[in-house]
């Protein structure tokens, strides 16, 4: 887990943020700043830079390595820290909470602003960034050296999924977004895989996805990465969320995706409530639901075309 840098904002000053700035543009073209470039990139004397380079250190915001030069590179608490400066200097955020979630490819915490809100830093990239490289289509065409550019990517998408899907589609409302950073509307729900839904609700709860997945579709969207994990539910009904891998209708894959997606959801829903999903089979299924949802025809699990 990557560490909660709001605790050192307030100790960092501006010629930091001016340091760990020119160390983000030198990532641009190496994955190791060579600290002789960094004067030039960070607009700060050599004596400076040396000072500032100790701070970040020291506070885990920057790593050090020698090759054939001494170079330096963002941890993703340095990410961090830009992005939390830009959101304050918005007045965005004016304050970091707890931990909402952790997982694999993103942090999410609640932040303090003029309600409630949630802010979710994308990982991608940062530990397995080879692996990303080759399975995202956001990244499939281009030739990077940074972790960077994986995690603040995924963000934009995600960012601009989410503009186009809200409001038709229950998902978190965008407020702001930066760098490798989202902030969102926050909802108090529990995830699917969390939940404990009384048996007689459980068909009803998956046809609320199928036809949030249904609305999406109808605007241009599939979620590409649909699962247990991605979707809350509370009384009020659903909300799907985790969207940076999703892949507009008139992708190629579009069709294919979206039957993971279903057979997905409808694996979980045999596996977990048995007794009130016999008459559901994920493998005869997936395909109709699929062919339904594509065609705007989606009303039940009782009613596939």
């Amino acid at each position: 887990m990557v560490r909660n840098v709001a605790g050192v904002m307030t100790e960092l000053e501006p010629e930091d943020f001016y340091l760990l700035s020119g160390v983000e543009q030198g990532m641009r073209f190496s994955e190791w700043v060579n600290r002789g470039k960094l004067p030039q990139l960070s607009g700060l004397s050599p004596e400076e830079v040396g000072y500032r380079l100790d701070r970040c250190a020291t506070r885990e915001l920057i790593e050090r390595k020698t090759i054939q030069y001494e170079g330096y590179t963002l941890k993703a608490e340095g990410y961090d820290a830009l992005a939390l400066r830009t959101f304050s200097k918005r007045e965005t955020v004016d304050g970091v909470g707890a931990p909402l979630g952790v997982g694999k490819e993103s942090d999410v915490l609640e932040v303090k602003s003029y309600k409630p809100l949630a802010l979710k830093f994308h990982r991608e990239g940062y530990t397995n960034f080879r692996e990303v490289m080759r399975e995202r289509d956001y990244t499939a065409d281009n030739e990077h050296v940074s972790w960077l550019y994986t995690a603040r990517k995924a963000a934009e998408r995600e960012y601009e999924v989410l503009e186009a899907l809200y409001p038709d589609v229950s998902v978190p409302q965008p407020i702001d977004q930066n760098r490798h950073a989202i902030v969102m509307d926050k909802f108090e729900s529990v995830e699917l895989n969390r939940a404990q839904l009384p048996q007689q609700q459980a068909v009803g709860v998956l046809e609320l996805i199928l036809r949030e997945m249904q609305c999406a579709y109808e605007n241009g969207y599939v979620h590409a990465d649909m699962s247990e994990y991605n979707v809350a539910v509370s009384e009020d009904g659903v909300t799907v969320f985790d969207w940076p891998q999703a892949v507009s209708t008139d992708h190629e894959n579009a069709h294919e995706r979206l039957c993971r997606d279903i057979s997905n959801l409808l694996t979980y829903f045999e596996r977990k409530y048995p007794n009130s999903t016999d008459r559901i089979d994920a493998e005869s299924d997936t395909v109709r639901i699929a062919n339904s949802i594509a065609a705007g025809q989606f009303e039940s699990v009782d009613a596939i075309p």
